[in-house]
């Protein structure tokens, strides 16, 4: 199911000065696999987007029973590799709170450490339910490897299907919503979801310690703010003005919508990964590498391989 370049990554490895020079070139462009070879990572770890597993029939592209194996298929990839940690970026299940028991299970075949992002069909039962379910500390937290600061988002902060009706930050759901829809925006959706004012100021605040702490960072998130998409989290523009602020933000990784995107903006790269379960046959994860001066994304499956370069 991979799209056929082991050997080749092999074979550069032997290769003369002149050529090593050249791979530098190569860098700087997406879908390059020759300059990814030219040192070695500081960091390597996978990411899953959109398993969505329930056992269900089939419904159009989306295979969810086929899930089971195809994340059993990137377990053994990501522990062939020993990598540093994985991390699912959202909806591991469809719609049954049951299908934690199936898929969780395969997930925990990873080794190393194992980190979640939560994804709108996440919600059989509200969130606090589901933070507890998964062993999550907070619904958004951060993480450190080395001088890289990783910031997980809730996309799902404020949305209908997360939190119960007539709370609080349903009515804050709701008109956020309404206002967006009275502008006629396209990720005026109910399926999407916002970020709080707490959560926006608890970026904030980690993005700054980051730069004060001279990290470079990533960002997770289910949903896209980049480029301009349905599939966005409704107050995109208020999320892309906090990274965009602090300087440091390298690149922000998430799912949602099973197409695929990508964008790059003020030097921060939007990179939406496929959706696993879409195809019968045909799997979909990615490992990430962080070079000095460039991320690789090793693209498997329907994903494809892309350099996404940035300054030291």
């Amino acid at each position: 199911m991979k799209k056929g370049n082991k050997g080749f990554k092999g074979a550069i490895k032997g290769l003369s000065s002149v050529l090593v020079l050249t791979a530098g070139i190569f860098a700087m462009y997406p879908g390059s696999t020759f300059a990814k070879n030219v040192d070695k990572p500081k960091i390597e770890f996978g990411v899953v987007p959109d398993a969505q597993y329930c056992d269900c029939d089939p419904s159009g592209t989306k295979y969810y029973r086929n899930s089971l194996e195809k994340l059993a298929d990137a377990a053994q990839t990501f522990n062939e590799r020993k990598l540093r940690f994985t991390i699912q970026l959202g909806d591991l299940i469809d719609r049954d709170m049951s299908s934690f028991d199936q898929i969780l299970p395969v997930y925990e075949m990873i080794e190393g450490k194992k980190y979640h992002v939560l994804g709108n069909h996440d919600f059989p039962e509200p969130s606090d339910t589901i933070v507890e379910r998964l062993g999550m500390k907070n619904q958004y937290y951060d993480f450190k490897q080395k001088n890289w600061r990783f910031i997980v988002l809730d996309s799902n902060d404020l949305s209908f299907y997360a939190n119960p009706k007539g709370s609080e930050k349903y009515q804050q759901a709701q008109e956020m919503y309404d206002s967006i829809k009275a502008k006629g925006d396209i990720n005026a959706q109910t399926w999407n979801g916002g970020i709080s004012e707490e959560q926006l100021d608890w970026l904030k605040n980690v993005l700054k310690k980051a730069k004060k702490a001279n990290e470079k960072v990533i960002v997770f998130s289910h949903m896209p703010v980049y480029p301009e998409n349905s599939h966005n989290i409704w107050n995109d523009e208020a999320v892309i003005k906090e990274l965009e602020s602090s300087g440091n933000v390298v690149a922000y990784f998430n799912g949602h919508n099973h197409a695929g995107n990508y964008g790059e903006k003020n030097g921060i790269h939007y990179v939406n990964l496929k959706g696993m379960l879409e195809t019968a046959d045909t799997n979909t994860y990615s490992i990430i590498e962080i070079y000095k001066d460039r991320i690789f994304i090793d693209g498997y499956g329907l994903e494809q391989d892309r350099v996404l370069p940035f300054e030291k």
